[in-house]
């Protein structure tokens, strides 16, 4: 009788644990990871909106801010800036959805308006990321440690600065 070559089903069902157990280890810090680049595109956003809104509020004085985020935002390709499309953001962020976050900005008062707000808020809390963002005129990036919605400026004025 001649000895057969090949792995017994015992040796399979080890080495099917091992990569099991290396999954279960590595598959949480894959998410966690992505969640704090989720984050930390958000703060970008926030702080890419914050300029967009400056830079807008000085080109379109009588304007003041932007109403919308569609307004920061490209009409065509090549954009031709005006008051309601100022080419200042991208298209991607000017749609409201980016990275697992979605993101707002209110101008408000006036004309010309002469407040602001932006927001990011996780899609999924805990799956797209564990905070939420914000800022007004005064551009301080805020934090909302639980990832709640931020649902006006006053709220956001009483959250603490990101870097605290």
């Amino acid at each position: 009788m001649r000895k057969q070559k090949g792995f017994s089903l015992i040796e399979l069902l080890i080495v099917v644990a091992i990569i099991l157990i290396i999954a279960a280890i590595a598959i949480p810090n894959l998410l966690r990871a992505r969640m704090a680049a989720n984050e930390s595109s958000a703060v970008a956003s926030i702080r890419t909106i914050n300029t967009g809104m400056v830079t807008y509020n000085s080109t379109y004085p009588t304007v003041g801010f932007a109403a919308t985020l569609a307004a920061l935002g490209p009409n065509a390709n090549p954009c031709t800036a005006t008051s309601t499309n100022a080419c200042l953001i991208d298209s991607v962020l000017a749609a409201g959805t980016k990275s697992g976050y979605t993101f707002k900005a209110t101008g408000a008062g006036g004309p010309p308006a002469v407040q602001y707000y932006a927001t990011a808020v996780p899609v999924t809390v805990g799956q797209t990321g564990n905070r939420s963002f914000c800022s007004f005129e005064d551009a301080v990036v805020r934090v909302q440690p639980t990832g709640a919605a931020i649902g006006a400026e006053a709220t956001c004025q009483a959250l603490l600065p990101l870097n605290q």
